[in-house]
């Protein structure tokens, strides 16, 4: 049987409240919003003890009160390093040997093509997912990769490439800045 004071909640309904008044099977509610609305006793179920009666004479409904716990609860921020701050948020390894599971058989054109196909898809997402630093390892060798990177960022107009942190990555990597156009 449901009393004034009672905490209730609407059946089929994202509604709940407080029971104002019952008067046969018709009860009266309060919601958390602040609105009094009437519904069948049926159509209510009885979720928690009792509501004080009597609120703070400062607040008009429930759901102020329950927006200012909400809003008291605190919230814990999360410390990021200084250098994980200042680390890219996205790394292409082109090392053929991460690309692909066996390079016999493949000429050094071949593998070419596979490196740099992959840089040019990982440079995409990078600029769809609205990456600003990417990194493209490519490995010292003799140069050929690096240079043909060079020639693909040259046919971006919204970006810039330098060499990546010596001393992570040596001098077999080059870091992308991609401006982000709002």
């Amino acid at each position: 049987m449901l009393k004034p004071g009672d905490r209730v909640e609407v059946l089929d309904e994202d509604l709940e409240g407080k029971v104002l008044s019952v008067s046969g099977p018709e009860v009266e509610i309060e919601t958390t919003e602040g609105f009094v609305l009437s519904f069948n006793a049926k159509d209510l179920v009885k979720t928690g003890g009792s509501l004080p009666d009597i609120l703070p004479p400062e607040v008009d409904s429930i759901s102020e009160v329950i927006k200012e716990k909400e809003s008291s609860k605190k919230r814990k921020s999360v410390r990021v390093k200084p250098k994980e701050r200042t680390q890219p948020p996205m790394e292409v390894d082109l090392h053929i040997g991460k690309l692909v599971a066996k390079t016999g058989g493949l000429s050094n054109f071949e593998m070419l093509n596979i490196q740099m196909e992959t840089a040019r898809r990982q440079l995409e997402f990078a600029m769809k997912k609205r990456i600003q630093k990417v990194v493209f390892i490519h490995g010292v060798g003799e140069g050929v990769l690096k240079a043909e990177l060079e020639t693909l960022f040259h046919r971006y107009e919204n970006l810039k490439f330098y060499d990546a942190d010596y001393q992570k990555y040596g001098l077999g990597a080059t870091e992308v800045y991609i401006f982000q156009n709002y």
